[in-house]
């Protein structure tokens, strides 16, 4: 290769580095755009997988406030079978519940909570929260035991814009109002004697 040509093709190469680099610049950037993640927090322990499982937090530039529920979705499959017993969010939440107070996970079946309604749901968040975070939850399983899981706060938005929040909780009914007490009228002593006096017959 002569000189002449290695100047060309280093000028060249000049040219065309920046015009690559202009590709991923500017506003509409593809680091600038928020790519939801396709997948939660997936593992297989003790002949239990756990696939997907995620936090549903808020929608976009938004907060769940501290004292508030959050939904839980996953997939469960047990290859001899088991059950989930309880769910725990060290940290993140007062307590978890799950609807059925257990759920079964037949042998080789897969149990399907990804939504769109939560069966699990973090009850009395203990801070705010958002997406992006990331929370710990801890599985407990009647045979396989304690899974504990980092797990991804997902926003309410994109593919999971159609998901439902938790229902609220409906108002405990108040048990101050006492039911009044109907009176019943009783006849005086001096009433109910001369009721019971007959009239006296002349002679």
């Amino acid at each position: 290769m002569t000189r002449w040509n290695r100047r060309l093709l280093l000028g060249a190469i000049a040219v065309l580095v920046p015009a690559l680099a202009g590709c991923e610049a500017g506003l509409n950037a593809p680091t600038l755009t928020y790519h939801p993640a396709a997948y939660g927090a997936t593992t297989m322990v003790n002949g239990i997988t756990i696939d997907n499982l995620f936090v549903l937090g808020p929608g976009l530039n938004s907060v769940l406030p501290a004292g508030g529920q959050a939904g839980v979705f996953l997939a469960l499959q047990a290859e001899n079978g088991d059950r989930l017993v309880s769910v725990s969010a060290p940290g993140t939440a007062s307590s978890v519940k799950v609807t059925g107070d257990s759920i079964d996970l037949p042998q080789q079946s897969l149990v399907d909570l990804s939504g769109p309604v939560p069966k699990i749901v973090l009850t009395g968040l203990s801070n705010p929260l958002s997406g992006g975070q990331t929370v710990q939850l801890v599985l407990d399983f009647a045979t396989a035991g304690l899974v504990t899981l980092s797990v991804p706060v997902e926003p309410r938005a994109y593919d999971y814009a159609t998901y439902s929040p938790p229902p609220i909780p409906s108002p405990t009914p108040s048990s101050s109002a006492k039911p009044t007490a109907r009176a019943t009228a009783t006849p005086s002593r001096s009433a109910r004697a001369r009721a019971s006096a007959s009239p006296s017959a002349t002679r």
